[in-house]
Formats: structure tokens, C-alpha cells, sequence
């Protein structure tokens, strides 16, 4: 569903709510000419006990740090952006709905140095349903190991969530998407498992977990920590520094997708090669119902993930 066909009207930008459609920048701005931004996104649920974010201050931790990485100085405080979110999807009647906030070098000089370029934040929230579809959280979806290599940590930062890297995002996607795959499966620069290109991944052989951990050139994901912590509550034991050999997809009994917009979501096939039985294990089911159990509220563990409108 494209933005137009969306009932929201209002973004938060610089200290001030704007119309949606005056919430624009520059052409020159240094961001867009070379992708000097820092972001998030982050869930609301509508939850059994009203809307609540989840994880919000883990987030804004990240954000915060992924700032620090480019020497960026955001001038709002994590309590005035928490307070802008909030009004944001309330003045919005939002109570399910993703949330963005993003901040970005912005509109001055076009060296590649961003020294006298201002520091620009925006908030935007908006609904939006299972990132692969609502059939993949059940059926699971086909995936294709891309071509594309994810960037080593040696050569930009991998444990920060920066806009210009997701060029290599969108080129494992994309190639997957043409080859009518739904997903990809990125590999790092020693051609080990890395992970998706918006998602951590998870593998189960013979009823242990495994994941792979930031010396593979992850992003660390919030919804893969929050996966980790749920399975070991249930008494996985889980390997969370995990090297996967691209081998290893081919012959794994389970594997699926975390992440805030993925969520959990079930891989049935590698390269047309069926994962198990070709449909959601009995592992990654577990965890994902007791994740939707607990973002929705149905249970009343880890409250202190949510931050209630």
C-alpha cells in the first residue's frame, strides 16, 4: 500500500509537527547525495492493554549510537523525542502502525565532509502489516542467497543502522525479488552466513539454536535479542556467536527470519532446496507465538519492553 492510500496527514520534524505533505527537504541535502543518515524502525501494537511500542529505548539507543558513529550531533533529548512520538501516533489515531525516526545530515554544503551541515530529525509513523506478507508468518517464504556480499566491519560500521548501507540491502532484494524469490540471504566477505537484508536469521538442528553473531558483519537486531531471551526462557539452548556456512542453510532443520518489520517469520526454502519439511518447524512456531503472545500483550512478561501511549 503506497503512502496516498494511508489514512495519516502528519510528520514530526525538527521540534515542530508538519502536514505530511510539507515535510520535505532539500535536493542538495547531504544525506541524499550520500546517504549520512542514521534511523530506526521500531513496532506499535495494539495490545490487550492498549497501543504500546515495543522495545522503544532499546531503539533509541541504537539511534543515538549510530549517531555517535558519524559525529552527529542530535540537539533533541531522548525524553522530547519519546514525547513527540507518542503525540505523533496519537494525534494520528495510530495504535498498530511502524514508526520511523530517522536523522540525517542536511541542507548547507555538498563537500563530502557534513562539518557545517545541520543535523535534521524527523519522526513518521504509519500502518503497516507483515513486512513479507501475511501468508509468510504461517506458510514461510522462499528465499534465494544472493549474490551481493554484506560489507565487512573493517570497511564501514556494521553494529550501526546507517542509511547508505542499505544500498546493499536493496541490491540482495532486488535480485532476489527478479528471481521470484520473496527474500535473500545475504553472506559476508568470507562467504559465511551473514543475514538478510532487513532481517537477522536462525537456524535449529537437532533442537539447539543458532544465530549468527556481529563478528559475521551483522546489525544486531532487536527483535533477534528478543527472540534469543524467549527461547532461553524455554529452555533452548541458543549459540548466539553461530559461524553458518552457506552449506549449513541447505541441510538445517529450521530457519527463519527476525526483525522489527519481519518479525518472526518462517524461511520453507533455500535456492528452490525445501528447509525440513518445506513448512513452519515446530521450533520456530513456538517462538513465534510466544512472541506475538507477548507483543500483544496476552502475556504479562517483560512489560518494561513496552512503552504504553
Amino acid at each position: 500500500m503506497s503512502f496516498d492510500e494511508m489514512d495519516v496527514d502528519t510528520i514530526w520534524k525538527n521540534g515542530e509537527f508538519l502536514d505530511w505533505e510539507d515535510a520535505t527537504t532539500h535536493v542538495l541535502t547531504h544525506a541524499l547525495h550520500y546517504g549520512s543518515g542514521v534511523f530506526e524502525g521500531v513496532r506499535c501494537y495494539d495490545t490487550e492493554k492498549g497501543p504500546a511500542v515495543f522495545r522503544w529505548e532499546e531503539h533509541l539507543d541504537r539511534l543515538f549510537d549510530s549517531a555517535k558513529m558519524y559525529d552527529m550531533d542530535i540537539e533533541h533529548s531522548r525524553e522530547e523525542i519519546t514525547e513527540a512520538t507518542l503525540e505523533l501516533l496519537d494525534r494520528q489515531d495510530l495504535e498498530s502502525c511502524y514508526i520511523r525516526p530517522i536523522a540525517y545530515y542536511g541542507y548547507d554544503t555538498l563537500g563530502v565532509s557534513p562539518k557545517d551541515c545541520p543535523t535534521d530529525l524527523v519522526l513518521a509513523a504509519w500502518p503497516w502489516g507483515a513486512y513479507l506478507g501475511e501468508e509468510a508468518l504461517e506458510d514461510g517464504v522462499d528465499v534465494m542467497v544472493s549474490s551481493w556480499r554484506k560489507h565487512a566491519s573493517s570497511q564501514v560500521p556494521t553494529n550501526v543502522k546507517t542509511t547508505g548501507l542499505y544500498v546493499n540491502s536493496m541490491l540482495a532484494g532486488e535480485e532476489a525479488r527478479r528471481n521470484g524469490y520473496v527474500e535473500a540471504i545475504v553472506l559476508n566477505k568470507e562467504g559465511n552466513v551473514a543475514e538478510g537484508p532487513g532481517e537477522n536469521i536462525f537456524m535449529v538442528n537437532d533442537g539447539e539454536i543458532y544465530t549468527t553473531g556481529p563478528a559475521q558483519s551483522i546489525l544486531e537486531g532487536i527483535t533477534r535479542d528478543t527472540v534469543i531471551t524467549l527461547a532461553e526462557e524455554r529452555g533452548y539452548e541458543v549459540h548466539d556467536e553461530a559461524v553458518i556456512s552457506r552449506g549449513q542453510l541447505y541441510t538445517a532443520d529450521e530457519l527463519f527470519f527476525t526483525g522489527s518489520a519481519a518479525e518472526v517469520t518462517p524461511i520453507r526454502s533455500v535456492d528452490d532446496t525445501e528447509i525440513g519439511a518445506g513448512t513452519r518447524g515446530p521450533v520456530t512456531e513456538e517462538l513465534q507465538s510466544a512472541f506475538f503472545d507477548l507483543v500483544e500483550r496476552r502475556t504479562d512478561d517483560h512489560d518494561e519492553w513496552f512503552t504504553y501511549l
